[in-house]
């Protein structure tokens, strides 16, 4: 156990999540996801939302396993080496709105950070725009973290905070395999064209995302991180786990023939270059004062966080209210409201950064 607990802390421990992420998100989507959406923890939580009937965009709604089993696979590597433990902390309606923002500029992108990553392998070089938003908005984050920027420290916390999150996703399992329809015409609602009628068979994903999440609750992967380190401390350790990812999903695509160049015609996925970069700076902004990309915050609810499992939550909120305001993009751009609620969450976001630093704090 204790050479186990050395290999993931090390360097190689990284890459090998990296590699496996990378190559089997290209499997995924050979296998029935969405193109250039092997993984995408955005996506899928909204998936998630539209199935529940939070939104009611048909082509958008499925249970989608991979969730689950990141989840459940962070439970399992976190009571395997004793590190389950039932924890919260402060300002829990923050982390709430900052998932929930988090979301609304994923969505406005069209992708979280490791499918930004995924869209890059597969050519698309509309993430080229994603990924230098998301790494501005981690740098404006990480100014407000040198100025003081805290919100709260987390603390012990009874047993049933830690599971609660775990259950919810055992729950939402057991909806997808058993699909029960709970009014006519209302939930679980399942898509039967579009990109949430495209999945691998839900064992296969189960499967991979239990081995995500149990390598990344072992090797702390986490895109955001993996940023903020080299921007705070030169630290590469964290991005050499992302580096990894972006090459093995790149030789993965070129064996499975889906690596496809280009800025048009790109699958689930828009070229207004603004707001590719504006959305996914909102995004970047959020998950840093968040303390975590949104599939760090999953593994970490999954070894008992209360604080990631509140911006999980908020995530799933906010990929309804997308969807049922307008704020979500499509291959055609934008959503009409999506650029204002940018806009929006950024001016949250900032205001957050400023008013909880610890020295403003009476």
């Amino acid at each position: 156990m204790p050479y186990c607990t050395s290999f993931f802390a090390s360097r190689m421990g990284i890459i090998l999540a990296g590699i496996f992420i990378g190559v089997f998100a290209p499997i995924l989507q050979k296998l029935g996801n969405p193109a250039n959406m092997g993984i995408c923890v955005a996506c899928m939580e909204r998936d998630i939302a539209g199935a529940l009937g939070l939104h009611r965009t048909e082509v958008v709604q499925y249970l989608r396993p991979e969730i689950m089993g990141f989840v459940l696979g962070s439970l399992i590597a976190a009571l395997t080496f004793k590190e389950f433990k039932a924890r919260t902390g402060s300002a829990p309606i923050i982390r709430f709105f900052l998932g929930f923002f988090a979301m609304v500029g994923a969505l406005v992108f069209l992708g979280c950070p490791w499918r930004t990553l995924l869209r890059i392998a597969g050519g698309d070089g509309n993430a080229i725009l994603g990924l230098a938003g998301l790494a501005v908005g981690i740098w404006i984050g990480v100014s407000f973290m040198r100025a003081g920027y805290n919100l709260g420290r987390s603390s012990p916390a009874g047993l049933a905070v830690g599971w609660i999150m775990p259950f919810l996703m055992v729950v939402f399992l057991l909806l997808a395999i058993f699909k029960p329809q709970f009014a006519p015409g209302g939930p679980i609602f399942i898509s039967t064209k579009g990109p949430g009628a495209a999945h691998a068979p839900l064992a296969i994903s189960l499967l991979i995302g239990l081995g995500v999440g149990f390598l990344a609750q072992r090797t702390r992967f986490c895109t955001m991180g993996a940023i903020r380190d080299v921007i705070l401390m030169r630290d590469f350790h964290l991005f050499s786990g992302i580096f990894a990812l972006v090459v093995a999903a790149l030789i993965t695509n070129l064996i499975l023939g889906q690596f496809h160049p280009g800025f048009t015609n790109q699958p689930i996925a828009h070229d207004h270059h603004l707001w590719n970069f504006l959305g996914m700076a909102l995004a970047g902004l959020a998950f840093a004062l968040a303390g975590g990309c949104p599939g760090r915050q999953l593994i970490l609810s999954g070894e008992g966080d209360g604080d990631a499992a509140i911006f999980v939550l908020g995530m799933i909120v906010g990929a309804g209210f997308a969807h049922n305001f307008a704020m979500a993009s499509s291959p055609k751009g934008p959503g009409s409201f999506g650029p204002a609620a940018v806009v929006i969450g950024l001016i949250f976001c900032v205001v957050v950064g400023w008013a909880m630093r610890e020295r403003s704090k009476i």
